[in-house]
């Protein structure tokens, strides 16, 4: 972006509550079941049905607020949003409006090594809509199965600066929500849905520019580069004398630009009102104190903490917190072993490789008492870091102790040291040109002797005594 203009960016997230029911009915949240399967009269909109407000759904929402620094008051109210499209049978959406339950919180995140704090305007309870099916051939039809599942929209500011400040804000908010419990952070299930407003004015400038809405972008990458492609999109507009349209956009991939998804020439007004249905949404002292003792350690402070208390670097520590599960892990196996750097470059290096995750699932290759009785077998000299690797692949989806697969493969550290001096005497005798050379003072050869050695070994050898020995019969 010229230096001219600068952009500004606030985001509105939609995540999905993990409760087992609806916000305001007993049917079911799970995904993918058949369409209009998990519906009754209160998800259908059928005259007479009335909600009944899911106390879960409640404490999630509140958990999240919490975390997000919000203030939480203790009375708020819903409103009907009323608007007509095809996934909303009852022609209104139950949310909260003038009264919601949080405002006034943040988030800090970390971009290009600098911290900032982004603003959050205000965390409410809302009731997802249904969705259009349009893969049914000729046809589309209208699932309602997520027609009311609960929702919290966390409104941020328009704090962010750039498509990579925004992507950034959402991997923190998506790790906040999965840390807590509260979501699963799946975007291509549209659990966690993103819109992006996005305007640019002259810097300097304080009044805001023309806002565009781009709607719906499921994936972190496509956020930033959808992003980007509409700031520079409003900056050749204005650049051309022309004026920038507010309007709602969707972000297309396969071309990198974005596109007219319906002009929006005035704000829509949902003519909300108070949900007669409901009443006033109540949260005691005790309730929201019990809240805030159950939002537990969130990522930043255990990434601080890791890096702290265990020794580890930060790098080490972000991709060590990148999964709920993944980090227990990560720290029931630091416990277990003692040397907690030992332990993390060990996962990084062997054991993420084999993890595949889905929502606040984690399938994890090995246990960690496995990993450490294997780098406890490394310290003791029974096994090489080499021969740790093998062993390791041997151990993956398996319940066998190290000690045993050992014991199975017939492998065991040299560190006899006649066994390991007769080897790299032979070695240095097949090669006396470079033993020549690094008696000579070319001391860049060490290590090609110690890996003739190793690879004579087949690994097994001890590398300190391979070193020491080389030294003695080298003289270096």
């Amino acid at each position: 972006m010229s230096s001219v203009y600068e952009a500004v960016i606030g985001l509105e997230v939609h995540a999905q509550m993990l409760t087992r029911t609806k916000a305001f009915c007993s049917c079911s949240t799970a995904f993918g079941a058949p369409p209009n399967t998990q519906v009754c009269a209160t998800c259908l909109g059928l005259p007479g049905a009335l909600p009944v407000l899911n106390a879960e759904a409640v404490a999630m929402a509140v958990r999240t607020a919490l975390a997000l620094d919000c203030t939480i008051r203790s009375r708020s109210r819903f409103a009907r949003k009323n608007y007509f499209y095809p996934d909303l049978p009852k022609g209104y959406q139950i949310s909260q409006f003038d009264e919601p339950f949080s405002e006034h919180g943040s988030m800090v995140i970390d971009v290009g090594g600098e911290t900032k704090t982004a603003r959050i305007t205000r965390v409410h309870m809302e009731e997802d809509a249904g969705k259009n099916l349009h893969d049914r051939g000729d046809r589309s039809i209208v699932d309602l199965n997520r027609s009311g599942v609960p929702l919290v929209e966390i409104v941020g500011e328009p704090d962010l600066r750039s498509g990579v400040e925004a992507a950034e804000y959402l991997r923190t908010l998506r790790e906040v929500l999965m840390t807590l419990g509260v979501n699963d952070g799946n975007l291509e299930e549209g659990s966690f849905r993103c819109d992006a407003n996005v305007s640019i004015r002259r810097v300097g400038q304080e009044k805001l520019g023309t806002r565009v809405e781009l709607k719906n972008i499921n994936s972190f990458r496509f956020v930033q580069k959808g992003i980007e492609h509409e700031i520079q999109r409003q900056e050749a507009v204005l650049s051309a004398g022309g004026t920038v349209v507010q309007e709602t956009r969707g972000w297309d991939e396969k071309t990198g630009s974005t596109f007219c998804l319906r002009s929006k020439e005035e704000a829509q007004d949902y003519r909300y009102f108070p949900e007669p249905d409901l009443p006033e949404l109540v949260l005691t002292d005790d309730f929201v104190a019990r809240q805030r003792q159950s939002v537990g350690e969130l990522p930043r402070a255990k990434r601080k903490r890791f890096v702290e208390t265990l020794s580890i670097t930060a790098s080490a520590s972000q991709v060590l917190t990148s999964h709920p599960k993944i980090a227990v892990f990560f720290e029931e196996a630091a416990k277990l072993h003692g040397d907690a750097g030992r332990v993390a470059n060990f996962i990084q290096s062997e054991v993420l490789r084999d993890v595949s995750t889905r929502g606040l699932e984690a399938d994890l290759p090995v246990s960690a008492a496995q990993v450490a009785a294997l780098l406890r077998l490394v310290d003791q000299g029974t096994l090489s870091g080499k021969q740790a690797k093998d062993v390791y692949g041997k151990m993956v989806r398996t319940d066998k102790a190290p000690e045993v697969l050992v014991a199975e493969l017939g492998l065991q550290q040299v560190s006899d040291v006649e066994a390991i001096e007769a080897v790299v005497s032979g070695v240095i005798a097949a090669n006396p040109k470079q033993a020549e050379q690094l008696r000579a003072g070319k001391m860049g050869l060490f290590g090609f002797f110690v890996g003739q050695v190793m690879r004579e070994t087949k690994g097994a050898a001890n590398p300190g005594m391979v070193n020491g020995a080389l030294k003695r019969l080298l003289e270096v």
